[in-house]
C-alpha cells in the first residue's frame, strides 16, 4: 500500500467510508423534471424558503414587525456568542497555518492548482466581499469616525479617525475572512483529500462517521442552504440600494422600493446568463473584469483625491487596526452597545451566514493549494486589500470632511456615500457610472456564485448537476430578496441573517474540531 493510501486507510476508516458515503449520496438522488436533486435537502430547503416568501408577501405589516423584533432579540441575547466564535476562528486559522499541518496539500502531494493567483484572488472577491466594499468602503470610515466606538470622544479628531477607520476594517478584515477560511478549508480538505461530497455535512465525518448521512447531516445541509440564501439576499439588497441610489444620482430615477425590486429582477436575469455560461466562462470572466474595474477605480481615487493623505492613511491604518483590535474584539464591559449590536454583531452573523456560500465557492477553486497557502491567500491577502480599499476611499472622504468642510457623505443616505465622495473629484459623472457598472457586475457574480453553491448542496455535493437547478436557486434568491425588502426592507433581511447565522455558527465550531482531527490523521 502506498504512503498516501495508508494515511487515508488509517483516517478513521477515512477513504473507504467516505467514498461509500459519496456513492450512497449519489444513489439517494432522485430525478424530477430533469433535476438531479438530493432528497430531502432540496425539497425541504426550497419548501421552507417558498413558504417564508409567501407568508411575507401575504402579511407585509406583520412580517415587518416580526423581523424588527427578531433582530433586536437576537443581537441582545446572542451577541456574546457571535463575538466568542469569530475570535476563535481567527486564532484557529493562524494556529493551523503556523503548525506543521500547514504543509498538507489540498488534493494530495501531487495536486496542481487549477487557477493562477490572479484569477483565484479575483474570484475570491467576486464571491466574497466585493459588493459590500463598494457599499461600505466610504460609509463606514466616515460613520464610525463621526460616532466612534469604545466611548471615544468624537471631538478628539485624531483618535476618532484612528478608531473609526479601525472599526470599519474590523468588519472586513481578519474576522470576516477567518469565517470563510474555516468553512472553505474544511470543505476542500474532505472533498479533495478524502473523496467526500462537497457539502457541509462532510466536515462532520471525523466526529460522527456515517451518521453524517442521517437526519443530522440533512439538518446541517438545510441550515447551510438557508444561511446561504438569506446571506445572499442581504448582499443583493445592499447592491440594489446602491445601484438605485446611483441611478437616482445620475439620472434622477426615484430610488423607491419598486425600483430596487425591479433592479433585482433585471440583474438576476443577467446572472442567469452567467449561470448558463458556467463557472469558467461566467464567474471567472466577470471576476477578471471586475478586478480590473475595481483596480482602476482605486487608482483614480488615489491619484485624483488627496494622494498624500491617502498614502499616509494606508500606512497608518494597519497600525491602528492592530492597536484597537483587542478592544474591538471584546464584548465585555463595552460602553458602545449600539455599535456592538447594530454593527459588529450583525456583521459576524452576516459573514457566518455567507460561510457556506463563500466557503464552498472558495473550496471549489482551491484544489492544489497547501493549507498554509490557502489560509494566507484567503485570510491575510484579502484583509490587506480591504485595509487599502477602506483607507483610500474612507480616507478621501474623511479628508473632504475635515479639511474641506464638505459634509456630503455624512449627510447623505448610506447608498449615496460613494457617489457623494466622488462628487468632489474630476469626471464625476463618468466615474460614478463606472461605479454603478462595477456594483452591477459584483451583484451578478454574487448571485451566480450563490446559486452554484446552493445547487451543489441540494444535489448531494455533485458539481455537475443540471444547469436548470442552478438557475432555480438563482431565481429563488432574487425572489426572496424582493419579498423581504417589501416586508420590512433591509431590516428584514438583516434580521433573518442574524437568526439563521446563529445555528450555523455552532456548525462552524464543530467543523473546526472535525477539520483538526482530519488534518492530524492526514499526517500519520
Amino acid at each position: 500500500m502506498s504512503a498516501t493510501g495508508g494515511k487515508r486507510a488509517r483516517a478513521g476508516a477515512g477513504s473507504a467510508s467516505a467514498t461509500d458515503i459519496g456513492h450512497e449520496i449519489g444513489e439517494r438522488n432522485i430525478r424530477i423534471f430533469n433535476f438531479d436533486i438530493h432528497n430531502p435537502v432540496f425539497i425541504v430547503s426550497a419548501a421552507l424558503v417558498i413558504m417564508l416568501v409567501a407568508g411575507t408577501l401575504l402579511f407585509l405589516d406583520q412580517a415587518a414587525a416580526f423581523f424588527a423584533a427578531l433582530r433586536v432579540w437576537t443581537t441582545a441575547t446572542f451577541g456574546w456568542f457571535y463575538f466568542a466564535a469569530c475570535n476563535f476562528f481567527v486564532l484557529f486559522c493562524f494556529g493551523i497555518a503556523l503548525s506543521p499541518l500547514g504543509r498538507i496539500r489540498l488534493g494530495g502531494k501531487g495536486a496542481a492548482p487549477q487557477y493562477g493567483y490572479s484569477a483565484w484572488l479575483a474570484m475570491l472577491f467576486a464571491a466574497g466581499v466585493g459588493i459590500g466594499l463598494m457599499f461600505f468602503g466610504v460609509l463606514e470610515p466616515v460613520t464610525h469616525t463621526l460616532a466612534p466606538p469604545l466611548g471615544i470622544d468624537p471631538a478628539d479628531a485624531g483618535t476618532a479617525r484612528g478608531a473609526g477607520m479601525s472599526a470599519a476594517i474590523l468588519h472586513w478584515g481578519l474576522h470576516a475572512w477567518a469565517i470563510y477560511a474555516v468553512a472553505g478549508l474544511s470543505l476542500a480538505f474532505f472533498c479533495f483529500n478524502r473523496g467526500m461530497p462537497l457539502t457541509l455535512r462532510s466536515g462532520f465525518f471525523p466526529l460522527i462517521g456515517k451518521s453524517v448521512w442521517g437526519a443530522f447531516g440533512h439538518a446541517v445541509d438545510i441550515v447551510a442552504v438557508l444561511a446561504t440564501l438569506f446571506g445572499l439576499a442581504v448582499s443583493l439588497g445592499f447592491g440594489a440600494e446602491q445601484i438605485a441610489g446611483g441611478l437616482q444620482y445620475l439620472f434622477g430615477i426615484p430610488a423607491t422600493t419598486a425600483t430596487r425590486a425591479i433592479l433585482i429582477m433585471v440583474i438576476i436575469g443577467i446572472a442567469l446568463a452567467s449561470v448558463i455560461a458556467g463557472l469558467d466562462k461566467g464567474v471567472k470572466r466577470l471576476s477578471g473584469i471586475n478586478m480590473a474595474l475595481a483596480g482602476g477605480l482605486w487608482l483614480f481615487v488615489l491619484i485624483a483625491g488627496p494622494t498624500l493623505v491617502i498614502v499616509a492613511t494606508i500606512a497608518q491604518a494597519p497600525v491602528d487596526y492592530l492597536y484597537y483590535l483587542p478592544a474591538l474584539s471584546n464584548w465585555i464591559g463595552r460602553e458602545d452597545m449600539d455599535f456592538l449590536r447594530d454593527w459588529s454583531t450583525f456583521y459576524w452573523a452576516w459573514w457566518v451566514a455567507w460561510a457556506p456560500f463563500v466557503g464552498m465557492f472558495i473550496a471549489r477553486i482551491s484544489f492544489g493549494r497547501t493549507v498554509r497557502e490557502f489560509i494566507t491567500w484567503v485570510l491575510i491577502v484579502p484583509t490587506v486589500i480591504g485595509i487599502v480599499w477602506m483607507a483610500t476611499f474612507g480616507g478621501a472622504a474623511l479628508e473632504q470632511y475635515f479639511a474641506d468642510g464638505y459634509a456630503g457623505v455624512a449627510e447623505s443616505v448610506p447608498e449615496l456615500a460613494l457617489f457623494k465622495m466622488l462628487e468632489l473629484l474630476p469626471f464625476t459623472g463618468a466615474v460614478s457610472a463606472i461605479s454603478v457598472l462595477l456594483i452591477t457586475i459584483f451583484f451578478v457574480t454574487s448571485a451566480d456564485s450563490g446559486a452554484l453553491v446552493m445547487d451543489t448542496i441540494t444535489a448531494g455535493g455533485k458539481m455537475d448537476a443540471p444547469v436548470q437547478q442552478r438557475a432555480f436557486w438563482c431565481v429563488l434568491a432574487g425572489v426572496t430578496a424582493m419579498a423581504l425588502m417589501l416586508g420590512g426592507g433591509m431590516a428584514s433581511l438583516q434580521a433573518l441573517t442574524l437568526a439563521v447565522g446563529l445555528p450555523f455558527a455552532a456548525v462552524l465550531l464543530c467543523m473546526c474540531a472535525g477539520l483538526l482531527k482530519g488534518l492530524l490523521e492526514e499526517t500519520r
